[in-house]
């Protein structure tokens, strides 16, 4: 069995969404079975590059040239759930990368074991939007996308706590946030196939943000390190947008957020 950070290299190189979905199902299926078997597998190390491959299409465009649609429209429900798409791609490598780009960091077993398992879940919730807007006759690739969803990675590269900072415990926690009000969207179109999609995306992503929380606390323990001024201190250093509300409060708790944490970003801003 290849060293898991080289698996985690081998994603982030795969261009194609479908063909990147699958290898990612394949290595978490070998991480899984080995680990059930109860060994130890290697987690290697890898040189895992600063930008993932992608595809030709979507073309990324900068947040604000991105067109706005109302989804109140069919043209409209097809750009979110493109929207969703895109954001699960980027998701899958991700988790990969957390796995790739701190291997000089010594952690748990259990640390693997959580981002691989996000990582294949983030894989499925790729495909279920990619099924759901096939059936609708489009395709992901059809519309452009936020091209600034890779920047937390970019700008956390060196920094695990940054990393688990930003992306599970910010931007994944936004998707608890949103999530329930794309669900009403669809169920008031009556988009059944779309809904059910949105509700696993909806229910998986709790943990996502669990472990993100989960780890971020693991590591602000070893260096004996307040988590709540920590975690403010990383999201003003690396976040470039604003926390605003409504937040989902019983979500965030769940995945183990705190409303001290996120509030008082969002109140000095």
């Amino acid at each position: 069995m290849m060293p898991l950070a080289q698996m985690a290299e081998a994603v982030l190189r795969t261009a194609d969404g479908r063909e990147k979905t699958a290898l990612s199902h394949k290595y978490a299926a070998e991480w899984r079975a080995a680990r059930e078997d109860g060994s130890h597998p290697e987690i290697g190390t890898a040189n895992p590059p600063l930008h993932p491959a992608r595809p030709a299409t979507p073309e990324l465009l900068s947040p604000r040239d991105v067109p706005r649609r109302r989804p109140g429209t069919p043209e409209g429900r097809i750009a979110l759930m493109h929207a969703v798409a895109h954001i699960e791609l980027n998701a899958v490598d991700l988790h990969w990368d957390i796995i790739a780009r701190f291997t000089d960091i010594k952690m748990p077993i259990g640390y693997y074991d959580d981002w691989v398992k996000s990582a294949d879940e983030e894989s499925k919730h790729f495909n279920l939007m990619c099924d759901c807007l096939e059936a609708a006759g489009s395709h992901y690739g059809a519309l452009p996308a936020h091209a600034g969803m890779w920047r937390a990675a970019e700008d956390t590269a060196d920094d695990i706590m940054g990393r688990l900072a930003v992306v599970p415990m910010v931007l994944e926690a936004r998707g608890l946030d949103v999530t329930p009000g794309m669900i009403k969207v669809f169920k008031q179109a009556k988009a059944d196939d779309t809904v059910a999609a949105l509700e696993i995306i909806y229910a998986e992503e709790v943990h996502h943000v669990a472990y993100g929380s989960k780890w971020f606390h693991f590591l602000c323990g070893r260096h004996e390190m307040d988590p709540t001024q920590k975690f403010h201190a990383l999201v003003r250093q690396y976040f470039h947008g604003q926390l605003k509300p409504p937040f989902n409060e019983e979500k965030r708790a769940e995945a183990g957020i705190p409303p001290d944490f996120y509030w008082p970003l969002a109140q000095e801003r």
